[in-house]
């Protein structure tokens, strides 16, 4: 690598679950990036800022790519595959333990190139390698070699952090030679606003064990800074009456502990006292509204 400066970008992509937000998280430093069990988490493209040496490599995480069939997962999964279109590099991660399924197959072949231009530079990151034993893993490493799409091969665990800082180092000295477009203590380009509200709505998928944190958006209403601390007011959008009575719970209990929960992140994040409203709304069509859909920077298709 020469002394001068490198700016990239670099789309994480993989299926549900595979681990991407807990890898960007990792990458960065810092939380941009909620996480859950739940596949599906990530809703949107969310840029994460990592600096290594002269490098500045700005990583998008992007929604699971699964075989969509709603307006909105469809949605999501094209936000994904535009992540890859704008990268300069991608980054594909796959579960060490669900190993080459045909779904996985299928990402790994829109992958190839089709011919015309410059071929992008593909890497794969095989996670979760602490849950398989050693010999399936080189078994699962030699397999998606063999696709002849990968420019190297890495073995990781994101949350344990192993293996991480060679995916760092290898990436960077791929990055185009270019000044930096984010100042150097900027982790991440989404606003403070949309990530109380995503962190609102990791405590949804955490506390609440049903399907019902698919049907719920999260929108952060108004954001007042005081001297010491912020007044931040928040609408959890459900799909009908049902689920707004789960949201609140019984006299107001489950509304509360998802509040103290997100506001306890919010103050550690921001350094300073944190005063949350929550609300719950009911609004059917949230799904298939294009309001929805700007503030999530997800293109909207009617129908």
């Amino acid at each position: 690598m020469t002394n001068q400066p490198r700016c990239g970008f670099i789309a994480i992509i993989g299926e549900p679950n595979a681990g991407k937000s807990t890898l960007i998280n990792r990458l960065v430093g810092g939380k941009v990036s909620i996480v859950t069990p739940k596949v599906q988490t990530t809703r949107f493209n969310i840029r994460g800022v990592c600096i290594h040496g002269q490098s500045q490599m700005i990583f998008v995480d992007t929604p699971g790519i699964f075989a969509a069939e709603r307006a909105f997962e469809k949605a999501m999964v094209q936000a994904a595959w535009s992540g890859v279109g704008d990268s300069d590099a991608v980054l594909m991660l796959l579960d060490a333990r669900q190993g080459l399924r045909d779904s996985t197959l299928q990402v790994i072949e829109k992958l190839k190139p089709t011919g015309g231009g410059k071929a992008k530079k593909n890497y794969l990151a095989i996670n979760k390698v602490d849950a398989v034993k050693k010999p399936a893993l080189f078994e699962l490493a030699k397999a998606c070699d063999a696709a002849g799409v990968f420019e190297r091969v890495f073995m990781i665990s994101a949350l344990q952090g192993d293996g991480v800082e060679d995916v760092k180092t290898c990436l960077a000295a791929q990055m185009p030679e270019g000044p930096w477009l984010y100042p150097e203590d900027q982790m991440s380009d989404i606003s403070l606003r949309l990530l109380a509200a995503e962190i609102t709505r990791e405590k949804l998928f955490l506390k609440l064990e049903q399907e019902l944190p698919y049907a719920a958006f999260v929108e952060t209403e108004s954001w007042d800074e005081e001297e010491g601390r912020v007044r931040v007011a928040q609408a959890i959008m459900v799909q009908r009456e049902g689920q707004k009575k789960i949201v609140i719970g019984d006299k107001g209990a489950m509304i509360k502990s998802i509040g103290m929960a997100a506001r306890r992140e919010l103050e550690q994040m921001l350094g300073k006292r944190v005063h949350l409203e929550l609300f719950v709304k009911v609004r059917p069509g949230w799904k298939d509204d294009s309001e929805s859909y700007r503030l999530l920077g997800l293109e909207f298709r009617k129908g």
